[in-house]
């Protein structure tokens, strides 16, 4: 039996999953961006212990290492590697856009086309990748500043699927008939699927040095 703890503190809703064997047991999530810190250890004790067991029981932690949130990537990584080291549980994980495409495939299942998750990274800037429907990578994660030619090349020859918070603003400036923009609802248990496969084959992340996927700097405005 394989017990993952899937964490998902990147982007405006937050969520945890319980899963066996890369099935869901337990779920629960948090809207509330600014609460993700007061909300993820609670959340996390209240969900063990419903589930009638104990941290000791895990196979492992994922979570979603980015891009996203800022603060939510540090409140979710060092919520996992903290519950690593002091149990000596492998620490597993994921691109935050990979999770996002992982559940667009499930419900946008067409093998032609690409899907491209899109996280708003603020003015005209976006997190994305490209992916196929089998999880393949076309493109890697990515921060872009959107404008009329983005994903031009691949608009060409093939449809493309757009999610995510950052839709809204790529819908105003998208021409291209092959453009399908949509919603898709996705949490930490389709991070529970991918995990699990990675906890079958070993494929580990180092506790002590991995760090946040931010793919760009981080910026802060001070006043003077």
């Amino acid at each position: 039996m394989a017990l993952i703890l899937n964490i998902d503190t990147s982007t405006e809703t937050a969520s945890i999953c319980l899963s066996e064997n890369g099935n869901q047991l337990l779920l629960s999530q948090n809207g509330e961006q600014k609460d993700h810190s007061a909300w993820l250890h609670v959340a996390i004790a209240e969900m063990i212990r419903v589930s009638n067991n104990k941290l000791k029981d895990l196979s492992g932690i994922a979570v979603t290492e980015g891009p996203g949130s800022y603060t939510g990537l540090r409140v979710g990584l060092s919520a996992a590697k903290g519950i690593c080291y002091a149990l000596q549980l492998p620490l597993i994980t994921e691109s935050t856009l990979k999770v996002m495409a992982f559940a667009a495939s499930f419900q946008m299942p067409d093998p032609s086309l690409l899907l491209c998750p899109l996280i708003d990274a603020r003015r005209m800037e976006v997190f994305t990748a490209l992916y196929k429907t089998d999880m393949r990578e076309i493109m890697p994660p990515s921060a872009i500043v959107l404008d009329g030619n983005s994903f031009a090349e691949d608009l060409i020859s093939q449809k493309i699927f757009f999610f995510g918070s950052g839709i809204g603003k790529w819908g105003k400036i998208s021409t291209s008939d092959n453009a399908i923009l949509g919603e898709i609802g996705w949490n930490a248990s389709h991070l529970g699927i991918l995990s699990y496969q990675k906890l079958l084959h070993h494929q580990f992340t180092d506790i002590a040095y991995c760090q946040p996927a931010y793919i760009k700097e981080f910026y802060s405005y001070m006043k003077k």
